[in-house]
């Protein structure tokens, strides 16, 4: 692991970052992540988010040995963890568990022999988990803790083979971020602290494991053993275990799912080494080795999650034209952003998914052109104007969000991907593009398997592009777009001639100056149809819905971004017909994306309220846990 020491930001950069200044102190601290194991730095500990004292003792290595158990729905074994002393005096480790029963735990000291260890399991709260508190001594350097999981583990999903598609086999996958890994073993639950792991595993026979890993083979004695040399945050600790096959696209890439799917995903993903290269081309190589993808069954709660070398994908990306790779395009890209410089608490969740959705729509514009590229800066603009609109408490809209933040779900709006990717289009405007494409890939270079806070991108972006060109970018400027709520004016306004041809065609249908079987789609993208359903204007009557629906089959389409748009619009023009198919999507469709705002406009009325909770009584079971959670919420308003 490399070290990053405390960022010290110069005088021009604070000034840049808190206004003017006559002569500051060169030594001026600001805090910063630090993702250290010297003993010898000092670590500031940023993230409320954890019990963890990660700035006393920081674990380094993460060994697992589990069964996985269908029949109890649960994870149980051992948990090995090494670790260094950050400060003098440390004899006390703590991590994050919840929902975990502990078992034993005992530590290894110099004598080089496991003792008991003396250890507290704190009261739950119901966001963090509860504290784990182990007694360390002075000398020992690694604790074994032998644990079980609950089978109400919000960060594992455990389907039955009816809930599958084969029918034959049950299925169990995980989604760690942002503060599920407690669910899954007691760790240091930050993205502070980055580790290596190892894994062995034991599934029934038939079944297939997977993890973020380097994949093992089966031994003689039917475990699976996995490999994770890069130093990873807890959050991207993944696994998947089910009646999974494999399909390669090329010698180091290649796609993991169930049969039903297998071939068609491989062809819908088939261009996924076109972005690697892409990727490689504009920021640095790829530094994981391979780059396998895994289509989840419907529950799965994203469009995507990037665990390294397994990106975790949603099965609605598979419309069979390629038109909504972009979601692997953004995974891919945080094998980059997120993954190899990662934010070091959630407050900063900008720097991975806004960093990331800059770089995956530079490889769209690469490989697809800019038009493509500037219909989806233009889609995703519509999206965060209407996060901001709706924002309850103004400051969630800072990229930096508020001390106060009171869950990490809030750190993963709009404001993080589409603010921050605006951000940066930015500052690649200012400072211009071969400057900051530059600067970005020595920004990924210099923090490589490093987490850093806002505050250290700052400073680097000071030292290394604003101290060049001082003119490019005022301090006014950056506070606005980092610490102010809002959309900044100087944001790019994204203009796509294709959208204005859309636009065209339906104000000509909202005019009666064509028909709706007039309208002409033959030859509209993905992007277009959205453009022209997320833009019907309010109080549409029942017959031109009825119109739209005769003329393009909108109701039940298999496109789930457009089945999406159609339905929002619907639900709220009061427009029925659509009940029907609605619910097969409510029962069909687990990711949160569609169905968490499909929930809360139904919500908005006390009809449509008493219909999804009907409906979410019979859909809950095959929701992950995160989304049971999430549409309760939605539903209890």
């Amino acid at each position: 692991m490399r070290i990053l020491k405390p960022a010290l930001l110069s005088a021009t950069a604070l000034c840049l970052v808190l206004g003017a200044c006559n002569a500051p102190s060169s030594k001026t601290e600001i805090p910063a992540a630090v993702s250290t194991t010297d003993a010898t730095q000092k670590i500031i500990k940023h993230d409320k988010f954890t019990y963890a004292n990660y700035d006393q003792v920081r674990v380094t290595h993460l060994d697992l040995n589990l069964d996985v158990n269908f029949d109890e729905k649960v994870l149980e074994g051992t948990a090995t963890l090494d670790f260094k002393r950050v400060g003098a005096g440390s004899n006390e480790l703590v991590l994050d568990a919840r929902d975990l029963s502990i078992k034993d735990i005992a530590v290894k000291d110099a004598s080089d022999e496991w003792k008991p260890a003396k250890y507290t399991l704190g009261e739950a709260d119901a966001i963090m988990g509860s504290k784990l508190t182990i007694e360390i001594g002075d000398t020992a350097t690694k604790v074994r803790i032998a644990y079980r999981t609950s089978p109400e583990a919000e960060g594992l999903q455990w389907l039955s083979p009816a809930q599958t598609a084969g029918k034959k086999h049950p299925y169990l996958f995980s989604q760690a971020q942002a503060l599920n890994a407690r669910t899954m073993a007691p760790v240091q639950d930050t993205p502070a602290v980055r580790m290596t792991y190892t894994a062995t595993l034991r599934v029934p026979d038939g079944l297939l494991p997977l993890m973020s890993a380097e994949q093992g083979a089966k031994d003689e004695n039917g475990e699976y053993h996995f490999n994770m040399p890069q130093p990873i945050p807890s959050y991207l600790l993944a696994i998947a275990v089910g009646d999974i096959k494999f399909k390669a696209i090329n010698d180091h890439i290649g796609v993991y799912a169930e049969q039903y799917i297998l071939d068609a995903a491989t062809e819908e993903f088939s261009e996924t080494p076109l972005m690697e290269a892409s990727n490689a081309k504009l920021y640095g190589p790829y530094r994981w080795g391979r780059y396998d993808l895994i289509v989840l069954p419907p529950s799965f709660p994203y469009g995507g999650m990037e665990n390294p070398r397994l990106s975790f994908i949603t099965p609605t990306l598979v419309a069979g034209d390629k038109s909504l790779t972009n979601v692997v395009a953004h995974e891919l890209a945080h094998s980059w952003s997120g993954n190899l410089v990662t934010n070091s608490n959630w407050r900063d969740a900008w720097l991975n998914e806004g960093f990331t959705s800059y770089v995956e729509n530079r490889v769209i514009e690469d490989l697809y052109g800019k038009d493509r590229a500037v219909m989806e800066q233009a889609l995703s603009l519509e999206d965060l104007k209407r996060d901001i609109a709706g924002a309850t408490r103004p400051e969630l809209t800072q990229l930096k969000l508020p001390a106060d933040m009171a869950h990490t779900d809030e750190a993963f709006s709009n404001v993080a991907y589409v603010k921050g990717q605006f951000f940066l289009m930015f500052l690649e405007d200012r400072f211009g593009r071969d400057n900051f494409d530059a600067f970005l890939k020595s920004y990924f270079d210099h923090f490589a398997f490093q987490s850093v806070t806002t505050e250290d991108f700052i400073k680097y972006l000071h030292d290394e592009l604003h101290a060049q060109q001082p003119d490019a970018l005022t301090k006014a400027e950056l506070k606005e777009w980092i610490y102010q709520p809002g959309l900044p004016k100087t944001a790019a306004s994204p203009q796509s001639d294709a959208f204005e041809k859309v636009a065209a065609q339906q104000t000509a249908w909202l005019a009666n100056k064509i028909s709706a079987a007039e309208i002409k789609t033959g030859e509209w993208s993905t992007h277009e149809w959205l453009h022209f359903l997320n833009t019907l204007p309010d109080g549409l009557s029942q017959d031109q819905f009825a119109q739209l629906d005769k003329a393009f089959s909108l109701t039940g389409t298999q496109n789930a971004e457009k089945a999406f748009a159609w339905y929002m619009q619907a639900i709220k023009g009061g427009y029925h017909a659509i009940d029907a198919d609605l619910e097969t999507f409510f029962m069909t469709v687990g990711r949160g994306k569609f169905i968490y705002r499909l929930y809360g406009e139904l919500a908005k009325t006390p009809e449509g309220k008493a219909w999804a909770i009907d409906v979410f009584s019979k859909a809950k079971a095959g929701y992950h846990p995160i989304a049971q959670r999430r549409i309760s919420d939605i539903l209890a308003k």
